[in-house]
């Protein structure tokens, strides 16, 4: 495992208990870190990159401690937070050439070369004259998890990348990562949205409340949730009924009615029958459950 986390805690001064002893075993590849807002995603993220000290617990990353080689730890890191920012003075090119000067590339011949061929790799070059702060959100995006890889890391951490892209560049900005992954790379990428996770990653921990209550592959959330997604077919009357008694993934409609697709572990009084769970489906029936069962 590229990053060990043990017995990990973070109480803040206003009591606020933001993780609770998580442990996780994170390898090499795509990792996905999904949870809603407030679930401790960020603080754990800072913590990794050594912006935060938590409360207790153990971190090592490829072999160093956190909490005794914090210089070294960040050396082998890139990380894009998700309110990156750029100074309005530089051009896209001019801030990936200070990225890369604060990395420790000092060579001019260096860092020209290595700017040239990122902003290649992450479809920039040809803006590369514009000034950062006039790029769509989509190539901000790109330009920031670029200064995450100028100095070629081993581990990657993006805090919620791809919010507020749209269909296409979201697309592009996870193919992107998936590709970087590739070479013996960790990527943590912490999201909210269940499509960034099950198109990327192979393996992932579900957060919820500074608690980690799923960790494994997609497919293994999938199968847990195997008899819980049901299809029912409704008037317009009974669909408000439906959807105070049941969580609502999606209504459709159907000839004179609805075709509704709800997540529970029995269906009474509708005619339903099973249908075939999707990530977004087992997201939605674990954290419905999450606080009348406990963490599974």
């Amino acid at each position: 495992m590229s990053i060990l986390i043990k017995g990990l805690n973070k109480v803040y001064p206003n009591g606020n208990h933001a993780l609770k002893d998580v442990d996780l075993e994170i390898p090499t590849g795509m990792f996905g870190l999904l949870g809603p807002n407030g679930a401790g995603k960020s603080t754990l993220m800072r913590i990794l990159v050594a912006l935060m000290e938590p409360t207790s617990g153990k971190v090592d990353i490829f072999g160093y401690d956190l909490h005794k080689q914090r210089k070294e730890i960040r050396r082998i890191l890139g990380y894009l937070p998700q309110d990156f920012r750029f100074f309005a003075k530089y051009k896209t090119y001019e801030f990936l050439d200070y990225a890369a000067r604060l990395s420790g590339m000092n060579s001019h011949k260096q860092r020209k070369q290595a700017v040239d061929a990122m902003l290649e790799n992450v479809g920039l070059f040809d803006v590369r004259e514009r000034y950062a702060n006039k790029l769509s959100g989509g190539m901000k995006r790109r330009l920031g998890i670029a200064q995450a890889l100028i100095h070629e890391p081993k581990v990657i951490i993006v805090d919620e990348p791809t919010t507020g892209l749209d269909p296409e560049e979201r697309i592009r900005f996870r193919n992107l990562l998936s590709e970087v992954s590739k070479n013996d790379v960790t990527i943590i990428l912490s999201t909210h949205i269940v499509g960034d996770i099950s198109s990327t990653c192979k393996c992932m921990a579900l957060m919820n409340k500074g608690e980690v209550s799923f960790y494994g592959s997609p497919e293994d959330m999938l199968k847990r949730t195997e008899g819980k997604v049901w299809r029912i077919q409704v008037n317009s009357d009974e669909l408000h009924e439906v959807d105070k008694r049941y969580p609502v993934i999606s209504t459709i409609p159907s000839g004179a009615g609805w075709e509704v697709q709800v997540v529970a572990d029995e269906i009474t009084g509708y005619q339903a029958e099973a249908y075939p769970p999707n990530l977004e489906h087992a997201y939605v029936y674990y954290m419905e459950n999450l606080n009348a069962r406990g963490n599974y």
